[in-house]
Order: C-alpha cells, then structure tokens, then sequence
C-alpha cells in the first residue's frame, strides 16, 4: 500500500457538523465513529466524534475529531488546508460552498504568477487555500 498524507482536523464538539458541511460542498463518503462506540463510559463526550473520515470522488481524503476534554484543540493554528489543480468549475464550486458562512482573506482571481487563487476561512475556522491552474492549451 503506497503511503497518504491527510489533514487531520481537530475541533470543539462540532466535527460532526464540519464534516457533514465538508461533504455537501466535496461530496464523497462520511464515516464517523463516536467516543460512545468505543467508550461505553463516554459520559457527555459520548455522542461526540472520535475519528470521522471523508473520502471523496476527486480523490481528497479528510479526517477529523472532536477534542476531549482536558486536551487542547488545535485545528486551524498551523496548517492550511490547499486544494489546487486545473478543474476550474469543480473548483470554482468548492470555493462557492466552502466559503459560505466563512470569511475571505483573498478573492479568487487571477494571480500575478497566472492563477486563480483565494483563501478564505470557513465557517468552523479552519483555513484554506484554492489555486486553479491556468490551462496550458
């Protein structure tokens, strides 16, 4: 098996609701797995995400979980999320729907360097990147 690198996303009792969000806008597959599943004793962490996976047809793969408490949440201070490729409506689409509720920090529009690029951050905090290719042709 060739190996992958994924982000990991972690958040504050509302992975649930990022990843279902993340899935109208990329599509794909959603698992998610709670701490009630594995923690019989979860309490009132029970019904929170452990580990949900997003797999999706473009071939992204997403993870994330809800932070337990006692440990810090992290999501967002480090790392940028990027999508980038030469699909331009596709992209254009995910820029449209992961951006809702969010803010922009730069409009997609054509960069200095050719491409379309914009980053944004969605609506749950995290941020990301989108760089549409020009097309050599």
């Amino acid at each position: 098996m060739a190996s992958t690198l994924n982000p990991y996303l972690n958040f504050d009792g509302n992975a649930r609701e990022a990843m279902e969000f993340y899935q109208s806008v990329l599509g794909g597959e959603l698992l998610v797995h709670t701490f009630g599943e594995y923690m019989p004793d979860a309490g009132d962490i029970g019904d929170q995400v452990m580990h949900a996976s997003l797999q999706t047809e473009a071939g992204y793969a997403i993870f994330a979980s809800d932070t337990p408490p006692g440990m810090q949440a992290s999501s967002g201070t480090s790392i940028t999320v990027s999508i980038s490729g030469d699909e331009t409506e596709r992209l254009r689409g995910y820029w449209a729907g992961l951006t809702e509720g969010g803010t922009i920090e730069v409009p997609l529009e054509v960069q200095m360097w050719g491409d379309e690029y914009g980053s944004f951050t969605d609506r749950f905090g995290i941020p990301w990147m989108v760089n549409i290719a020009v097309s050599e042709s």
